[in-house]
């Protein structure tokens, strides 16, 4: 792979090109790379009682429901957000997939995933007892997405 900057004064915002031979691989993670880098997510606030926190998104583990709320795992707690999954899911970095209808995993915390091909994938985090579930319906997706993030 070539990479070339350039520097032009001129510009009245950055902009990025890239030319590859197929619309896969390395090309597409540096799109996504640099998607990711111009977006700056919102700022997400999480509840605990009667505190806020202001956690940096590395920090967590994954996300999930729990009836009408939505939690967000650290290694050590859960905090409350105010948005629904599929909100997260649209402004979330790449490393954050989604396991299964009610779980959104950070792809770089993933320690191990014991595979059941019957029924759900148990996911484990480095550093944690805390566990999820990857359905099998979203298992290769999130198989390939752990790769893809372990190549950025």
């Amino acid at each position: 792979m070539k990479i070339r900057f350039e520097v032009d004064p001129t510009l009245e915002e950055d902009e990025v090109t890239i030319r590859s031979k197929s619309a896969d691989g390395p090309a597409r993670r540096v799109q996504q790379y640099a998607l990711e880098q111009a977006a700056s997510p919102p700022k997400l606030v999480f509840y605990k009682e009667e505190q806020e926190f202001f956690l940096p998104l590395a920090e967590i583990l994954f996300f999930e429901t729990e009836g009408e709320a939505v939690w967000a795992h650290t290694a050590t707690d859960a905090y409350r957000t105010k948005h629904r999954l599929y909100e997260l899911e649209g402004f979330l970095p790449f490393v954050f997939f989604r396991s299964s209808k009610s779980t959104i995993v950070n792809t770089a915390k993933i320690y191990s995933i014991q595979r059941d091909i019957t029924s759900a994938s148990r996911i484990s985090f480095a550093g944690t007892h805390k566990q999820v579930y990857a359905s099998r319906r979203y298992y290769a997706a999130l198989r390939q997405r752990i790769l893809d993030v372990g190549a950025l």
